[in-house]
């Protein structure tokens, strides 16, 4: 089988759902950077700790104190605001999010997602994913279709512990672009190089194969 995406590339086409004038929360870890590939559209980031109009992760030359919810530093936008926690989730529990794209560990053919707490490793923290996962208008997952140890993620059902249930709109993996709608998955879009057939061999939840179903445009 050929490679499937970078995490980068991941972020590239999750980033394509973005139109202009959409409020959008990232979630940690891969979906923050979906914020250097939204250049020249009119897109205004929430996050949860508290600040609304932030753009790029920055690598140099930062304010310490100014982050995403991740505890990356961010640029700070002109016209951006600064808030507490009560306000930022009431923003979010109010459906003032158009779009909330977060981590996934495995979801399930009915599009509940488990994204908080592996057994096998403890701890773990849920955080703001429960809010964001039911109170943004569209929810997308970003994720590697399999495990290290090439275990599918893509279950009948979660075997870790849910975030929310049915919750999810969209998944973008290392190898397809899967649309959840009417509790079914539909395979409608294949990485460069993979092939339907390897996309269902590491799907352990049922696809319905789009009659269109195309290779990624990135």
């Amino acid at each position: 089988m050929a490679d499937g995406l970078s995490r980068e590339l991941i972020a590239l086409r999750a980033s394509r759902e973005l139109s202009d004038g959409m409020i959008v929360n990232l979630g940690i870890g891969l979906p923050t950077l979906v914020s250097n590939f939204i250049d020249g559209l009119d897109i205004t980031l929430q996050s949860e700790n508290g600040i609304l109009g932030y753009g790029n992760i920055l690598e140099d030359d930062f304010e310490p104190d100014f982050i995403n919810a991740g505890g990356q530093p961010v640029e700070i936008l002109p016209g951006a605001s600064f808030f507490n926690s009560a306000e930022s989730f009431g923003m979010i529990r109010g459906g003032h999010i158009d779009v909330a794209i977060l981590g996934g560990l495995q979801v399930s053919s009915i599009g509940d997602l488990a994204n908080w707490y592996v057994p096998d490793r403890g701890g773990g923290s849920i955080g703001g994913a429960m809010d964001l996962a039911v109170g943004a208008k569209k929810l997308i997952i970003t994720m590697a279709h399999t495990t290290k140890d090439g275990a599918p993620r893509i279950m009948n059902e979660c075997s870790y512990p849910l975030t929310a249930e049915k919750c999810i709109d969209l998944i973008v993996t290392d190898l397809a672009v899967i649309q959840c709608q009417d509790q079914q998955l539909t395979l409608v879009e294949t990485a460069p190089g993979i092939s339907v057939g390897e996309i269902i061999n590491l799907t352990a939840a049922e696809l319905i194969i789009d009659s269109n179903v195309k290779e990624m445009s990135l």
